[in-house]
């Protein structure tokens, strides 16, 4: 969580130095680079079938294309600090989903979550109406974003355990690129940017850290703790995006955004701590 929520300041830079759709190939084309020998080692050679390959190619396009896309055009007009604030809403989105989409039920402190969270939100609404910086379009565009991400999380449940981790990873990055391929490979000639070490460098921490390290240690720690306690980390993502933002982007909160961080975060800890159950 602490890396992905550095990550929304470093797509940030990125997103103001190269192309999007560029941004998303190469990312896609490093974290297969790196997953592809790792699966090969840990799983073996395994060839799904068409309904996992369809759930794949769902998550790539929802998980990968339309929430990068809409996070990286989002962060392009608003800040790094509200971009980061607006993420957290994804916890309530993830739960709204699973009652619209899966036909799970909600207790009532998931609604009080959701709540919260559209709470939060009118708080950033508010903040951007001072000398904040943001901007709505900005901020509507993340919250796109983080309803794809929503939409992988749930195929992503609905399809967990058909294959192992490292080569449903691989094989959602490899759907990514070449969904992505149309829009970037026109633009592979502003890759000679790329000449810049500093650009360079930011590019492969963002593919590395957002694509494969992220993950696999997110999905390391929910085999040794329980999925609600590990939600609760989740609160350490828009800390440290917004935390980075203010070190290093020199961004200014306002008490505005402090009131949205608390109710997202109220949020985030409802829809996510764990329940007391009967031993």
């Amino acid at each position: 969580m602490v890396l992905t929520g550095a990550n929304v300041v470093v797509a940030k830079s990125l997103a103001g130095a190269l192309p999007i759709p560029l941004i998303l190939g190469l990312r896609c084309l490093v974290a297969c680079a790196v997953l592809l020998p790792l699966a090969l080692w840990r799983d073996g050679r395994r060839w799904p079938g068409r309904g996992v390959l369809l759930n794949l190619f769902l998550q790539a396009a929802a998980g990968t294309v339309l929430y990068n896309v809409a996070l990286l055009a989002g962060l392009r007009l608003t800040t790094a600090l509200e971009g980061g604030l607006v993420l957290a809403t994804l916890p309530a989105v993830i739960a709204l989903g699973s009652a619209l989409w899966l036909g799970e039920r909600i207790a009532p402190r998931g609604w009080a979550a959701v709540a919260l969270a559209a709470g939060g939100m009118g708080a950033i609404v508010l903040a951007r109406g001072g000398a904040a910086g943001g901007s709505a379009l900005g901020n509507g565009l993340v919250l796109l974003g983080v309803c794809g991400e929503a939409a992988y999380v749930l195929l992503a449940k609905r399809a967990s355990g058909a294959l192992p981790l490292l080569s449903a990873s691989l094989g959602m990055q490899a759907f990514s690129a070449l969904l992505l391929l149309p829009a970037w490979l026109p633009q592979a000639g502003a890759a000679a940017r790329l000449a810049d070490p500093w650009l360079l460098g930011l590019l492969l921490f963002h593919a590395v850290t957002a694509s494969v390290l992220s993950l696999l240690l997110w999905y390391g720690g929910l085999r040794r703790a329980p999925a609600g306690t590990a939600g609760v980390f989740t609160a350490f993502l828009p800390a440290t995006a917004a935390a980075a933002a203010i070190l290093f982007l020199g961004e200014t909160p306002t008490a505005t955004h402090a009131l949205g961080f608390v109710l997202l975060l109220a949020s985030m800890l409802l829809a996510t701590w764990p329940t007391r159950r009967d031993p």
